[in-house]
C-alpha cells in the first residue's frame, strides 16, 4: 500500500505540474487576448474620433457649399436684371434709330474719267470697275469689293447690302 500511495502521489504531482503548466499557458493566452482587446478599443476610439472629424468637416463643407450656391443664385438674379435693362436700352435705341434714313450711294459723276469715291484718275495702271449694285458708278480697285461672279461693287453699296441683310 505505501508503494501504491507513492505512485498515486507521484501521478498527482505530475498531474498538478501539468495543470500548472496548462494554467500558465492559459494565463499567457488571457494576457495576449487582453492586450488585443485593449488595442481593439484604442482602434475603435481612433475610428470614432476620425468619424466625428469627418462628419464635422462634411457639415462645414455643406455650409460653405450652401453659402456659395446662395451667392451664385444672387449673381444670376443680378445678371438677369442687368440683361433686362440692356434689352430695354437696346429697344429704346432701336426705336430712336428707326426713323433715320440709310445713306444712298452717290449718283454717277458726269466725269467718267474719275473714281466715284476717291476722285482718282483712271489711267493705264489704275483700272476702272463698274459698280454692279445700286449706283452703277465707276470705281477704282481700292474703292471696290470683289463680290464673286457678280463682279465688283463700290464699298458703300457693299456695306449697305450687308447692313440690310442683318
Amino acid at each position: 500500500l505505501p508503494q501504491r500511495l507513492a505512485t498515486l502521489a507521484a501521478a498527482a504531482r505530475e498531474e498538478a505540474q501539468q495543470s500548472r503548466q496548462q494554467l500558465q499557458a492559459e494565463r499567457q493566452e488571457v494576457a495576449r487576448l487582453q492586450e488585443q482587446l485593449s488595442r481593439a478599443r484604442q482602434d475603435g476610439e481612433r475610428w470614432a474620433s476620425a468619424l466625428q472629424r469627418a462628419q464635422r468637416e462634411a457639415l462645414e463643407r455643406e455650409a460653405t457649399r450652401g453659402a456659395e450656391q446662395a451667392r451664385q443664385q444672387e449673381l444670376i438674379r443680378d445678371m438677369k436684371g442687368r440683361l433686362l435693362e440692356l434689352l430695354r436700352e437696346k429697344d429704346a435705341l432701336w426705336q430712336k434709330t428707326e426713323g433715320i434714313d440709310t445713306l444712298m450711294p452717290s449718283p454717277v459723276p458726269r466725269d467718267a474719267g474719275l473714281c466715284t469715291r476717291c476722285r482718282k484718275d483712271f489711267r493705264l495702271l489704275s483700272r476702272r470697275y463698274n459698280c454692279s449694285r445700286f449706283c452703277q458708278g465707276k470705281v477704282c480697285h481700292a474703292c471696290s469689293v470683289d463680290v464673286g461672279k457678280q463682279g465688283r461693287c463700290c464699298l458703300l453699296c457693299y456695306q449697305q447690302k450687308h447692313t440690310q441683310a442683318t
